[in-house]
């Protein structure tokens, strides 16, 4: 039986490229997409997928709200948040919600399948890249700002899990 995967961006251009990452997989299948976290929702109670892939910005309902959110569609699916945002902060604030994993968007191509995979084998992916951080990225600032705050920084040069 396939993987069911249901993309969730507000971007097309994402999901797209979301799709073309996951098409290698011939035993994974794209069940749907949404573009918004309300519709996420919906989609995840009817499609019943095996692994929400979620971005964390989105309007309507963000990612760390869907996620948190998740466990009351009664759905037993695993959580991937990937996100531009590449902070300590941000991995731990969605590892809080429950997700079992966190890609940052610029590592997708290399990190998608293998965050995936460990995921659906029951374990946890959260890498974190120092080279490229932005500040902690909260709720709160999301929701005053609609967008990050701050510029990249350099990091010690080490990759770190969380």
């Amino acid at each position: 039986m396939a993987v069911r995967i249901l993309i969730v961006d507000d971007h097309d251009i994402v999901r797209q490229g979301v799709r073309t990452i996951l098409r290698s997989r011939g035993d994974w299948e794209i069940c749907g997409e949404a573009e918004n976290g309300i519709e996420a929702l919906i989609k995840i109670a009817t499609l019943k997928p095996d692994v929400v892939v979620l971005d964390l910005s989105m309007p309507e309902k963000d990612g760390l709200a869907v996620a948190t959110e998740l466990p009351q569609t009664g759905v037993n699916c695993k959580t991937l948040v990937l996100t531009m945002h590449n902070s300590v902060g941000t991995a731990a604030a969605i590892r809080k919600t429950g997700a079992q994993g966190y890609v940052v968007k610029s590592h997708a191509a290399q990190q998608l399948i293998p965050a995936i995979e460990t995921v659906l084998g029951g374990g946890v992916f959260f890498n974190v890249d120092p080279d490229w951080t932005r500040p902690d990225w909260t709720r709160d600032e999301q929701r005053r700002t609609n967008a990050p705050r701050g510029t990249p920084s350099s990091g010690s040069g080490t990759s770190k899990t969380y």
